[in-house]
């Protein structure tokens, strides 16, 4: 089915949001129990594995991003970037860092962590993989790794202003709490698509975060409460 496109997500009507689900508890979100629960689980399903369909004429591809857990004495960041507006897919959006595989990366880890130095010039001296999470599958075709990593603070980023507007942190005790996620659904000629979204007020501006960005952080929030 022919999926249509979402260009003003912050319109399409939330229909749910899930403040009945517990946050994850704080002991459940430092450095070291997140690295535990990564290596304990060697496979597991994810809560949501794809947007669902495909935009017509794409071929599937490969791509890893990084999901960076910067680490502070007040607890784990997540660094994010907002694409530029003028990028062919997700322009302006906010996403991980990360990209395509390419031929000459040996493995999703790689492509990360080249893809982050690329775009952010977030060195991978900084970066500690600790895990992966399952390939979500995008409408953009790509089938995406999320790789899990630590981030060692004092790192300076330089950012790729073809693709990346601006990066920013965002507490990870935020975005595991449920009372944040909502749910939205879009209808139009006859397709439906739907969506979640956890939008941060940042300092300065309001952060929509949504698609598969939060698709895969919901993915995150089940590994992270799951008993």
């Amino acid at each position: 089915m022919t999926r249509p496109a979402i260009t003003q997500p912050q319109l399409v009507p939330v229909t749910s949001v899930d403040d009945h689900l517990p946050a994850v508890p704080a002991a459940a979100l430092t450095a070291e129990a997140i690295r535990g629960r990564l290596a304990a689980l060697s496979a597991w399903t994810p809560e949501f594995a794809g947007d669902g369909g495909l935009f017509p004429g794409r071929e599937p591809s490969g791509a890893a991003v990084l999901i960076p857990l910067v680490q502070h004495d007040a607890g784990l960041n997540l660094l994010l970037t907002r694409r530029t507006d003028h990028l062919r897919d997700h322009a302006g959006q906010i996403s991980f860092p990360g990209g395509r595989v390419e031929p000459e990366d040996d493995g999703p880890v790689a492509t990360a962590l080249r893809e982050t130095e690329e775009e952010i010039g977030l060195s991978r001296r900084h970066i500690d993989v600790i895990g992966q999470l399952p390939i979500y599958s995008t409408v953009t075709a790509f089938q995406v790794t999320p790789v899990v990593a630590l981030v060692e603070p004092g790192f300076t980023l330089t950012l790729d202003d073809f693709e990346v507007a601006e990066a920013f942190e965002v507490p990870l005790a935020f975005l595991m709490d449920p009372a944040h996620h909502r749910h939205h659904r879009f209808e139009f000629a006859g397709a439906e698509r739907r969506f979640l979204s956890m939008p941060w007020q940042g300092p300065e501006r309001e952060y929509f975060i949504w698609g598969a960005t939060a698709a895969m952080l919901r993915n995150l929030y089940r590994l992270l409460i799951t008993v």
